[in-house]
């Protein structure tokens, strides 16, 4: 192993081993450094249509063949079907009521069913982390970039405008020195440069506090063979090939399901429900959560943990700094807000994005400081303002939960901006949505600001004190209709669409009616949506 490096990058998680990847591709020298050792499990496992997205630019712009079957659910089983992954069609949500079993509400209001995707093979997934990052670390090392795993960086110091780092691996006693010219953490939040540099955190502005509890888990039932989910029409994915949300006052759980038969699932919940179920004591805390809801404890009935629980008493985290002086935080070492809508992934795909223009465009080294210093200022300006954005958003969420109502109202925000965005990509016009979730349209983003403090507020829904049925159904319909208005601009889905009842599947022809908000004609847009390999069924769409 060489001594001195253009670019160090500590830990090996997806988005390290990705940057690494990019920096190699570009000439530079890269070593790679793991504290662990793959394969390990990780958490952060549900993609979007954005994130597939971003990681089919990544692998094109910077000849990377390889990673490109993993964008699509069709290709990666085809590829690599070894590599453990799940099918995620849509994003599906269910309101559960304490000590009440569910049942499926008059016009489905109390569910809601958002597909991503026409069909299996475009489909999203779900990735097992530990198979994805070990094959990721192997990709990179193939490419050229050096790696070291159980070792950590016990000291970093700068001079003259470079890093020196004093590698300790675990396997021997011998300390090895290292020189870099830029250094990237991509340990996570609270990681190893936040603790080096002592970068203080900087909380998200009105986020609630929020604790969380998670494991893997075999045998745990479908909805769709439970009679409590069960449909009676036929929904526009299979309930369970999604991001499956159970919703409830204080907080939500997910499960993700992958091919093996395993579940990632867990709880996200406000401080006063994560201290009443006493959040903190594991597993004991999980049995108290399900006897809580008797139709989320009939589907974990059978279900058994295949590796220990994982505890987090803050879940949210955000650093006050994201980039300084010869370094530089990945979006997933720099901020987390939640998993809810899956904003992790595309987040750090963005930000590897970021970094690889940084790369291309700065030299680094002797003289090019004052440069690289400025385009670092930029990314980590960027990266912070993306996760408040996201983190305004997901709040939002939380104070919507009690009123389900509420909630499938509000989640159109994010539905809009995200068809938008990925649409405004297929077609290239990128920057119809150069900034994550609409942050950059003033209409979407003052009504989104607007119904958050609403909800924030706490002047809508039922469970406002005082408040009679006629007067809470009045103030829901009116929220809606203020998500509408604030959306309109960004909605080629076909969101907010009361006849649909809460199940929005892919018609493309939403895109073609709305092929002018992106600038185009319907009929240019057509030929497209005709032609592309991402629009599946697209042509019978049509008719």
């Amino acid at each position: 192993m060489r001594t001195d490096y253009d670019i160090v990058i500590v830990g090996s998680g997806f988005g390290g081993s990705l940057l690494a990847m990019v920096a190699r591709r570009l000439g530079k020298t890269v070593l790679l450094v793991e504290r662990g050792r793959h394969p390990r499990f990780a958490i952060g496992e549900s993609t979007s249509p954005l994130a597939n997205l971003l990681l089919e630019q990544i692998a094109l712009r910077y000849d990377l063949p390889r990673l490109l079957p993993l964008t699509t659910y069709g290709s990666w089983q085809r590829a690599y079907p070894e590599i453990g992954c799940g099918l995620k069609r849509g994003f599906t949500y269910f309101h559960h009521e304490a000590g009440r079993s569910y049942r499926a509400a008059p016009g489905r209001s109390n569910q809601l069913l958002v597909a991503a995707s026409p069909n299996d093979a475009t489909a999203d997934t779900h990735w097992l982390r530990s198979d994805v990052d070990h094959f990721l670390v192997r990709e990179a090392t193939g490419i050229g970039v050096d790696y070291v795993d159980e070792t950590f960086v016990s000291d970093v110091e700068w001079s003259d405008g470079t890093a020196l780092l004093r590698l300790q691996s675990e396997r021997n006693g011998e300390p090895v020195r290292i020189r870099a010219n830029l250094i990237v953490d991509a340990t996570g939040p609270r990681g190893f440069l936040s603790k080096v540099l002592g970068i203080t955190e900087s909380p998200f502005a009105n986020y609630p506090a929020t604790q969380t509890l998670f494991s893997h888990f075999t045998g745990v039932s479908r909805c769709e063979d439970m009679e409590s989910f069960r449909p009676i029409e036929t929904p526009p994915y299979p309930l369970d090939d999604a991001a499956v949300h159970h919703v409830f006052d204080g907080g939500w759980m997910w499960l993700l399901r992958f091919g093996n038969g395993v579940t990632s699932a867990g709880i996200a919940l406000k401080k006063g429900l994560a201290e009443e179920l006493r959040l903190s004591e594991g597993e004991p805390a999980w049995g108290r959560f399900l006897s809580r809801f008797p139709t989320i404890r009939d589907q974990f009935a059978a279900a058994r943990p295949t590796r220990p629980f994982t505890y987090s008493a803050r879940l949210a985290y955000r650093s006050s700094r994201a980039a300084g002086p010869g370094w530089a935080l990945l979006p997933s070492a720099a901020a987390f807000v939640d998993p809810f809508f899956s904003t992790g992934i595309p987040l750090t795909l963005l930000g590897i994005q970021r970094m690889g223009r940084i790369l291309e465009e700065t030299s680094l080294g002797t003289g090019s400081s004052s440069e690289l210093q400025t385009r670092l200022d930029a990314y980590g300006e960027a990266t912070l303002a993306e996760a408040d954005w996201a983190a305004h958003l997901i709040g939002a969420c939380y104070a919507a939960f009690p009123d389900f109502r509420l909630f499938s109202s509000l989640a159109m925000f994010y539905f809009a901006a995200a068809s938008f965005s990925e649409i405004a990509h297929r077609v290239e016009k990128p920057w119809l949505a150069d900034r994550y979730l609409g942050a950059g349209h003033p209409t979407f983003a003052e009504g989104l600001r607007h119904c958050a403090r609403i909800l924030g507020e706490g002047i809508y829904g039922r469970g406002t004190p005082g408040k009679d049925a006629v007067t809470v159904a009045f103030e829901t319909r009116a929220f809606a209709g203020r998500v509408a208005e604030a959306i309109s601009l960004l909605n080629i889905a076909g969101l907010c669409d009361a006849s649909k009842r809460n199940w929005y599947g892919v018609d493309l022809a939403d895109v073609v009616r709305g092929a002018d908000k992106l600038g185009m004609e319907p009929s240019r847009m057509r030929e497209i949506i005709e032609c592309a390999p991402w629009a599946g069924n697209a042509p019978v769409a049509l008719r």
